[in-house]
């Protein structure tokens, strides 16, 4: 093809570039690209050509070709010829520089191009662009902008000009008036140097190794003279950037002598830039070039510029680094690197600069200062190695800063000098101990509000953090450090100001011990002579075992404590190895097993110290017979004791308890010395103990005084104790507690003082009662105790239980309890139920989250238990125990388990205790049998398992009390009662039907030995159980009631409507659905002694029925007889009454609505209630095809009748209640109870077959019905086959009825039937065909129709038949596609559909006379708006190539070709159904088309279900027509040209793809059939498109249309 068709194609595309979508600009672009892959000379000229041509067009669309351009340069660099690049040159340099004004994107893609040229012509681009480029004349920005980077894309190629490009240069300097000009000349000059040095470093590889830095110096010179005397003093801060970042590399290839000759005042001008600019990286960035240059020539001039620079530098480390700005983070690195070179060269002068800083206070010089330093330790340690005596004397400045960040920067340079041996010198363990006070700080965390989490805040946990790091880390990583730290790090256990530090430094210690046990004996064991100041064995072994004390502090230091003790085990004493092998190990896995909130303390010092001090004194004073030593030992036990510490108290109370045994009186006496001396009232006495002591404080020493008083009256002799309760001691305990007892009222909060006073009372109980037997007494204020008791059980927290107090009062008052006189009735029942509330309504888990909780919690239910059994045995009788039950049962019945759960173990506990306690004297009635029964029985199924035993203990222990109250003997074994114990296995099974089996039996029990008198109470007591919250218990009830009505209903004829009602309400107000289905089984085993009566009961309810009226007539579904009458009874009902009536909508409306009447309504609904219920299965066999008939034509007569009015306002009622009942619509209605004859009949699978494609909704609409009558007949015939022969015989009749509805619905069915071989089995198919075929004449369109798809269906279901009949069902289906009474050809649709699927199965010869009529018929279908059309009449076209073989093969090929292009462009159609034919249809198509590679193609790619990459197989199919059809591409290319105009956005996109697929493939001699002039014509049309992804499809074809070139 000419040259002028590849221009035609590039003008084509760049005439489209002017879209406004970026997407289609890039394919613009790329197919651009692509033409000049093949065609670049072609494809450059053509943008060359029209760039020129259009000096109007706007420069964005202009970067769109420049940028395809240098995409084709760059791809073609070496085929581009000389010529081409010389025009592509000379374009680029005009574009370049066209405008005079910067415009950066255009400017900037010519500029590119020039660039991607220059990587091989760099000699034409040069001589292109130094035209541009004329002295005395100032360049275009751009001109330079495009030197700069070939100088560094092509260096050795650039290099070589540079020192021409500099000549002409630098007196355009002096020209440059624009900040603009001057930043690219300095932007050109930076990049020339860095490309220099660049060349310098690589002249092995450069082309011209004779090149020298001299070469380029003195021209460098001169633009640095420029640069830095005039450019660098400007005002615009972006210049002076451009001009320093320039100086930096332009300074390595200064002369020496020059460079040598401008230090003076270049680094002070470079420094002078600090103070202009906020952003210093750059100016840093240069500094370090230059002070590198000065460096590697020897500069002698820059040790006097040495001060400057340091008092410059060092500002910009003390300023703060933002974290979050990379170039800050840069601009910190690089100074550092220019204070590394300083610190190699200049050592002393930058120490003597330095080190003076550290002596200032301010925190940010001091930081920066040492962040320096720890730099130049690090870098320069060689510089650095004599100075280090300096550099730490200097440091005791910053070790006495109490700035977290000044610590932090500190710890940091420790670090390094410990890597560097700097801690090895004098002074050195200075540091070291800096370290340690630092892990020694107190944790203070800061709230985070307060504070921003920046460089300006660093909490001291932060400072703490980062020295334990330190000193981990030097400790065990550091080897040189190992003789400086051990063993040093020993003295800094035992002073108390590193306390917090001790977990880090024993682990340190602890490695560093281990290091010499591996070095050896003589190397680990320590000499104390030598090291004087190291703390010995003794202090350290008491020291460590001391904060083992309290292990968890400071991050667990007991554990790292006991740890280190065991590896010093050699340097504390020889032998202790093995036995502290045995004993620390375990310890310290005990506190691993632990943790702050399980450990018990007290256990914990048991085990560690065994501390019995307290017991020793309280012994040796009680052997003492010295009256005086006692009370001067005793007197000083109390002057020194610490009351704050609970060890104490308890040990101090515990020797006057031991003292009092031999020393009652002089004890008692000393206490109460004590109390009123002078020390007591705080005034100064000789330890000074309480001075200004606080009120808690005071009540600590209240406490361990009242616990004092108790332990004495405890341990005092019994002989001696009474005579002194009341007068000593308890008052002088009240007189400490402060109470109302003795008339003094001051409350107090404090738990130790409640505590022990609670103790004391215990401990002065029991000492009473141990005294009782021998002298009576009677306790006079025990009342006034037990309601000091209540109140602190009131006063308890009722959300956990966190203390014991609740525990200690309950005991305090079940020792009181047992003592003379006894309590109120009103004072012991406040006392029940105060304790009970106080423990019970605790939570589930009673805020327990520690074994030490769990362990209180039951010890304060078995104090619970223990006062109220004290309480119960006093008053052992029915009363008695009624009472006590009074109180328990509001607990019995509580909705939460875990209160339900205490109450029950309670009971049961109580009920035993009762029996066993019981001693009947006279026969008396337990008149309260019936009550208690039924309050426990139904709890024998208790949803929680743990609780039906405690219950099932409770109704064993009343019925054997009931027992000992007739006069039976304790010992008595009754066979009946024990019958109970051997159902408690059975409770126990997770299967609630065994469960409830249970409970029936527990019910006979029940029943045979509960006294007549008792049954009405039990029965009531148990209906009230009903409402029990637990649904299992409220089940059991339900058990227990049926199982007595059902031994007694038949003497309730006369209470039955009552008893009925009494359900109706039970229903309504129980919410559990087993519970009410019991009840609803009550009413069942009334109706089955008293059926006539329930039955009409419930038929006069009205409509709509409420749900516990519909739960009534389920419940009538038990007995099969009782069933099958209800139900004859209600067909007749249906079927004698019209199913509606026509009424006006209004009086003058000319229209009528269909109503339905009132009857055949009601009894639908009682049918459906009746058939929910699974018993009803038998009755509804048994009635099968008469109910499967009257409901399908009740739900066909019903589609879209009303309700009548009255019931239509019920219905919007029921609508809005929160409590609907069933919907009474009566096509819904009847659904719903065909639904449930369905599956009541067996037929489940068919309900859920029908549902699963929403038949059952379909079905009540009058467009679905149909279709929901053909998925009904479909499930049939696949699950209820043996049921049709009498349905089908049923319908029949129906064929002809009056109703057109029952016609459709009854053709529907049979359509369907024939779908299915079950009628060939049960020999139905010709009564069947016959009766349908019978219909083709209705005036019914819908009928007709439905006749096609059923005579269609034979195919599925009688296949064998086919032929037999293929006469007859082709005349039909054709008659049906020729149908003139069809506008919307709905007849067409299922006449294409059903020949689709006869023609496999009719004889050939049948078809071959019609296959060209059908074939044309329905080709205008393809491209129909409806999905369904296209889909049916493609598929069919695929099932038509099967008979094309003999004569018709020519014929229909040209088909075939007619029709491929529709096939291949609906692949991308938005309908599955119809891409699923399309690719049926294909693999049809393939073996008629002769082309074995097509045919694999279709066959390999083609598959429904597998992904389709259409591009790549339009690719392939496109070839493959192209090598085997080459004639057929004109004819090809037409038909995607009448898809451009296609309603469809895929298919237009798709089409001009098709087309360039085929123009990729076809050679030479077939492109000479297409008309390219249209084809472009098309396609630029097709470039205004209003979708982008059709446009980016017709440039992409442009792009493929290099194949005509």
């Amino acid at each position: 093809m000419a040259e002028s068709n590849v221009k035609k194609l590039a003008t084509t595309l760049i005439d489209a570039v002017t879209d406004k979508d970026p997407l289609v600009q890039e394919q613009l672009c790329n197919s651009l690209c692509y033409l000049g892959e093949s065609k670049a000379e072609e494809t450059l000229n053509a943008c060359d050509e029209y760039l020129r041509q259009h000096e109007k067009l706007a420069y964005p669309y202009r970067v769109i070709i420049l940028k395809a351009m240098e995409m084709i340069v760059k791809n073609n660099i070496d085929e581009l010829d000389r010529s081409t690049a010389k025009i592509v040159i000379i374009l680029a340099s005009n574009e370049m520089t066209k405008s005079k004004e910067l415009i950066l994107d255009w400017q900037q893609a010519a500029s590119s191009v020039l660039v991607a040229v220059g990587k091989r012509f760099i000699n034409k681009v040069m001589e292109e662009v130094l035209t541009k480029f004329q002295p005395g004349i100032l360049p275009h920005y751009f001109v330079m902008q495009t030197f700069a980077n070939l100088s560094i894309t092509n260096v050795f190629g650039m290099v070589p000009f540079l020192n021409s490009i500099l000549s002409t240069m630098l007196p355009m300097l002096n020209l440059a008036r624009q900040d603009q000009m001057k930043s690219i000349f300095c932007f050109a000059l930076q990049h020339f140097s860095d490309s220099i040095l660049e060349y310098l470093a690589n002249l092995d590889q450069a082309p011209d190794p004779t090149v020298r830095k001299d070469t380029f110096s003195t021209e460098i010179f001169s633009a640095y003279d420029v640069l830095f005397n005039h450019w660098l003093q400007s005002r615009e801060a972006k210049l002076r950037l451009a001009v320093v970042e320039a100086l930096g590399p332009m300074s390595h290839l200064l002369p020496n002598e020059k460079l040598e000759e401008q230090l003076p005042k270049l680094i002070p001008g470079i420094i002078a830039l600090y103070r202009k600019h906020a952003e210093t990286f750059y100016v840093s960035k240069s500094l370090g070039q230059i002070l590198e240059a000065s460096v590697n020539m020897g500069s002698r001039t820059l040790e006097v510029q040495v001060d400057m620079l340091l008092a410059a530098l060092h500002p910009q480390i003390c300023a703060p680094v933002d974290s979050l700005n990379p170039l800050v983070i840069k601009n910190h690195n690089e100074v550092l690197r220019c204070f590394t070179i300083l610190a190699c060269s200049f050592p002393d002068r930058l120490l003597a600069f330095l080190l003076p800083k550290l002596e200032n206070n301010n925190e940010r010089i001091r930081v920066g200062t040492l962040h320096i330093m720890r730099q130049v330790i690090n870098s320069a340690s060689a510089q650095m190695e004599i100075k280090k005596p300096f550099i730490l004397s200097a440091m005791k400045f910053p070790l006495l800063d109490t700035n977290n960040k000044v610590k932090r920067a500190v710890v940091q340079a420790i670090s390094a000098m410990a890597h560097h041996g700097y801690l090895e010198q004098p002074g050195g363990e200075m540091m070291i101990e800096y370290i340690l006070r630092q892990c020694a700080l107190p944790l203070e965390p800061v709230p985070k509000k307060q504070f921003p989490e920046t460089e300006d805040f660093l909490a001291s946990d932060s400072v703490r953090t980062i020295s334990i790091n330190t000193l981990y880390l030097i400790s065990t990583t550091v080897d040189r450090m190992n003789d400086v730290l051990w063993p040093y790090l020993l003295e800094f256990l035992i002073p108390v100001q590193f306390t917090n530090a001790l977990t880090p430094l024993c682990k340190s210690l602890m490695h560093l011990a281990m290091k010499r046990q591996e070095e050896g004996e003589n190397s680990f064991l320590i000499q104390y002579d030598s090291n004087v100041n190291l703390p010995s064995p003794f202090a350290l072994t008491t020291r460590l075992l001391i904060v083992s004390s309290h292990p968890y502090l400071g991050e667990g230091r007991g554990a790292a404590s006991l740890r280190l003790l065991n590896v010093l085990h050699l340097n504390i004493h020889p032998l202790l190895g093995q036995r502290w092998k045995k004993t620390i190990p375990p310890l310290v896995n005990y506190l691993e097993e632990h943790n702050e909130e399980t450990l018990s303390q007290k256990e914990w010092e048991e085990k560690l110290l065994m501390n019995f001090l307290y017991k020793c004194i309280g012994t040796t004073l009680g052997a003492t017979s010295n009256k005086e030593i006692v009370k001067k030992h005793l007197q000083e036990l109390l002057e020194t004791a610490r009351y704050q510490e609970e060890v104490e108290r308890e040990g101090l109370s515990c020797a006057f308890g031991i003292c009092a045994i031999n020393h009652l009186d002089d004890t008692l006496i000393k206490l109460e010395d004590f109390v009123k001396s002078d020390i007591f009232r705080k005034s100064v006495g000789i330890f000074n103990i309480f001075k200004d002591r606080s009120d808690t404080e005071v009540d600590k020493v209240k406490s361990t005084l009242i616990l004092c008083y108790g332990q004495v009256a405890m341990h005092a002799p019994q002989e001696l104790v009474l005579a002194r309760i009341e007068s000593h001691i308890l008052r002088n305990v009240f007189q400490y507690f402060n109470t109302k007892v003795l008339g003094i009222k001051v409350e107090t909060k404090d738990e130790t003082l409640k505590l022990c006073l609670i103790r004391s009372i215990c401990m002065i109980s029991q000492a009473i009662c141990k005294s009782v037997p021998s002298s009576p007494f009677v306790f006079s204020q025990k009342a006034e105790l037990v309601a000091q008791m209540m109140e602190f059980i009131r006063a308890e927290p009722m959300d956990f239980l966190k203390t014991a107090i609740r525990k200690r009062a309950m005991i305090a008052c079940t020792y009181l309890s047992t003592l003379e006189p006894p309590l109120e009735d009103l004072d012991k029942a406040e006392l029940v139920h105060s304790c009970l509330h106080s423990v019970l309504a605790l939570p589930s888990d009673a805020g327990i989250t520690s074994s030490c909780q769990q362990i209180l919690y039951f010890d304060t239910m078995t104090a619970l238990m223990d006062l109220l059994t004290s309480l119960l045995l006093r008053n052992l009788t029915p009363r008695g125990l009624q009472n006590m039950f009074e109180h328990l049962t509001p607990w019995i019945k509580s909705p939460k388990g875990h209160e339900r759960e205490r109450a029950l173990g309670l009971s049961a506990y109580l009920l035993r205790y009762f029996l066993e306690h019981l001693n009947v004297i006279a026969i008396v009635p337990f008149h309260n049998l019936g009550l208690l029964v039924g309050i426990f029985s139904p709890r024998c199924a208790d949803s929680l398992p743990s609780l039906r035993h405690d219950a099932l203990d409770c109704v064993y222990s009343l019925l054997y009390i009931q027992l000992f109250y007739e006069g039976f003997a304790q010992d008595y074994q009754d066979e009946v009662a024990e019958k109970l114990l051997s159902l408690k296995d059975s409770l126990s099974d997770p299967n609630v039907t065994v469960l409830f089996h249970t409970c029936y039996s527990i019910a006979q029990i029940i029943g045979k030995r509960l006294p007549p008198d008792q049954f009405i109470s039990l029965l009531l007591t148990t209906f009230e159980g009903l409402k029990d919250p637990d649904l299992n218990c409220a089940r059991a009830a339900t058990v227990i009631i049926n199982c007595l009505l059902k031994e007694r209903g038949a003497v309730l004829l006369e209470k039955v409507p009552e008893i009925v009602g009494l359900i109706h309400g039970k229903l309504c107000e129980v919410k559990d659905e087993h519970v009410a289905k019991a009840i609803q089984q009550s009413v069942y085993l009334l109706a089955s002694q008293h059926r006539a009566a329930v039955v009409a009961s419930l038929l006069a309810s009205p409509l709509p029925f409420d749900s516990h009226t519909c739960s009534l007539w389920r419940a009538l579904a038990t007995e099969p007889t009782l069933t099958s009458q209800v139900l004859e009874l209600l067909l007749d009902k249906m079927n004698k009454d019209v199913p509606f009536t026509e009424n006006k909508s209004f009086l003058l409306s000319s229209t009528y609505d269909r109503v339905a009447t009132v009857i055949p309504l009601a009894a639908t609904c009682a049918l459906y209630e009746i058939m929910s219920a699974p018993e009803s299965g038998a009755a509804v066999l048994g009635l099968y095809p008469e109910l499967f008939v009257t409901l399908l034509l009740r739900v066909s007569c019903t589609v879209g009748v009303q309700l009548p009015r009255n019931l239509q306002a019920k219905e919007r009622k029921g609508a809005s209640s929160r409590l609907a009942p069933r919907n009474l619509e009566p096509c819904s209605c009847a659904v719903e109870t065909l639904q449930a004859m369905l599956f009541r009949g067996g037929s489940g699978e068919v309900i859920t077959y029908v549902g699963l494609d929403g038949g059952w909704e379909l079905m009540k609409t009058s467009e679905g019905h149909e279709e929901g009558v053909t998925l009904l007949a479909r499930a049939m015939a696949k699950h209820s086959g043996p049921k049709l022969p009498l349905i089908v015989k049923t319908l029949i009749p129906v064929l002809s009825s009056v109703y057109e509805i029952q016609r459709i619905t009854t053709t529907a069915y049979f359509a369907e039937l024939l779908s299915s071989n079950v009628v060939n089995d049960l020999i139905l198919l010709e009564s069947l065909l016959e009766n349908t075929m019978g219909r083709q004449k209705d005036v019914c369109t819908h009928v007709r129709r439905l006749v096609l798809r059923g005579l269609a269906n034979i195919a599925t279901g009688s296949p064998d038949k086919v032929r037999k009949h293929g006469s007859q069902l082709l005349t039909a289906m054709i008659n049906g596609l020729d149908d003139k009474d069809d506008p919307h050809n709905l007849m067409a649709l299922e006449a294409m559909l059903g020949l689709s699927r006869l023609l496999d199965l009719v004889e050939e010869w049948d078809v071959r006379s019609i296959l060209l009529h059908i074939t044309i018929r329905i080709r205008p279908f393809f491209d129909n708006e409806r999905d369904e059309f296209r889909s049916s009449s493609i598929n069919l076209f695929g099932h038509l190539n099967k008979f094309c073989h003999g004569n018709c093969e020519d014929v229909f090929f040209e088909q075939i070709i007619n029709g491929l292009v529709s096939l291949l462009l609906h692949l991308q159609d938005l309908k599955p159904p119809v891409v699923s034919a399309c690719k049926f249809a294909l693999r049809m198509c393939g073996p008629n088309m002769g082309c074995e590679e097509l045919t694999a193609l279709f066959e390999k790619q083609l598959h429904d279900g597998r992904g389709l990459h259409f591009g790549e197989f339009m690719n392939d199919t496109s070839k493959y027509l192209m090598q085997n059809f080459p004639d057929t591409l004109g004819r090809l290319i037409n038909t995607n040209l009448f898809y451009f105009k296609s309603c469809w956005e895929d298919i237009r996109a798709a089409a001009p793809m098709f087309i360039g697929f085929l123009v990729l493939h076809a050679d030479k001699v077939a492109c000479e059939q297409v008309d390219l002039k249209q084809l472009i014509s098309a396609l630029q049309l097709l470039l205004k498109d209003p979708a982008p992804t059709v446009r980016i499809k017709a440039a992409e074809t442009l792009g493929c249309l290099v194949k005509f070139a």
